[in-house]
């Protein structure tokens, strides 16, 4: 286990190098002026004088190869430079606003588990039957609609009509129900058709018929066999859509003015805050590594031969 974690850390560094390289390069294909973007979000006329001034102050009169080393340290550092908009340093700006993300990426993925893990189960262990249909019904309505629709729908009727739930902001769990719920519809309806459709598929293999016939209780065989290996999809997607969250989710926090991540990055974008966007992209890389990493290391904990598997290959 530890050599495996060690082989997976290692590779991670080249893919943070890369992750910086192209976020470098990008900066740098923009036609986007660095110094002009800084001048403009300060209110200060871009004369020829001042931005000359900014570019050497910036360090954009170096050659390429120069800033990006002056880029690597300063992001080992976690020093991402100041902020165009706010003149604040990114990463104090970042730490304020990560645990609200945190905060709602945390909780939706934990109702999406919640009530998508059981629905599954039911459905495929009553196949056709009302649960099965309720499933879909779900399933169908959590796809389709756009998340900033459904958004709106809540607000509109617990927070406008009967006035349960707070419209915006962050604060108490109050403020939390509404994008909890918006989040975690879109992936009840995915894991849920998923793991239905892989409990159906293990539920076709030679033993469980086996277990059947020597008597073992359904329940026994759904919990301790069919769950344990119909749940590895599940456990894939949830990663991947776990970083995703974590990266901010931006729509929702717009919709309900949830002060997150995701929110300062399309601030960022809009106002052209060059550091702040830096700064997104490298932590939305590390973090899907990290998500990745996280559930390479269930599945193993799950099923041991894939080390084995590996060794073998080796």
């Amino acid at each position: 286990m530890i050599s495996y974690i060690g082989k997976r850390m290692v590779a991670v560094i080249p893919i943070v190098l890369f992750a910086t390289l192209v976020t470098f390069a990008l900066i740098h294909i923009s036609p986007v002026d660095p110094a002009e973007a800084y001048l403009t979000a300060a209110h200060i006329y871009p004369t020829p004088e001042i931005l000359e001034q900014k570019r050497h102050e910036f360090g954009l009169d170096q050659p390429l190869l120069t800033q990006y080393m002056h880029t690597l340290q300063r992001i080992s550092q976690l020093d991402f430079g100041t902020s165009y908009l706010t003149n604040k340093p990114v990463w104090d700006e970042v730490k304020v606003r990560l645990p609200a993300t945190f905060e709602l990426a945390v909780s939706s993925m934990v109702l999406s588990i919640v009530v998508s893990i059981p629905l599954g189960v039911l459905a495929a262990m009553r196949k056709n039957g009302w649960i099965d249909m309720l499933s879909r019904g779900i399933s169908y309505f959590g796809a389709s609609i756009p998340q900033f629709w459904l958004g709106y729908l809540l607000i509109f009727f617990f927070s406008v009509r009967l006035d349960w739930l707070p419209v915006e902001g962050r604060g108490t769990w109050q403020h939390l129900v509404l994008p909890t719920v918006t989040l975690s519809l879109v992936l009840i309806a995915l894991y849920t058709r998923l793991l239905r459709s892989s409990v159906l598929e293990q539920l076709q293999e030679t033993y469980v018929q086996y277990a059947r016939t020597r008597g073992i209780r359904e329940r026994v065989i759904m919990l301790k066999h069919v769950l344990k290996i119909a749940i590895a999809p599940l456990i894939t997607s949830m990663g991947m859509n776990l970083g995703k969250l974590l990266t901010g989710t931006i729509i929702v926090e717009q919709v309900f003015s949830w002060p997150g991540f995701g929110r300062y990055f399309v601030e960022a974008i809009f106002n052209r805050d060059i550091p702040v966007i830096q700064c997104y992209v490298f932590l939305a890389a590390c973090l899907f590594i990290v998500c990745n990493l996280l559930v390479d290391l269930v599945h193993l904990y799950m099923d041991p031969r894939i080390s084995s598997k590996g060794r073998a290959e080796q």
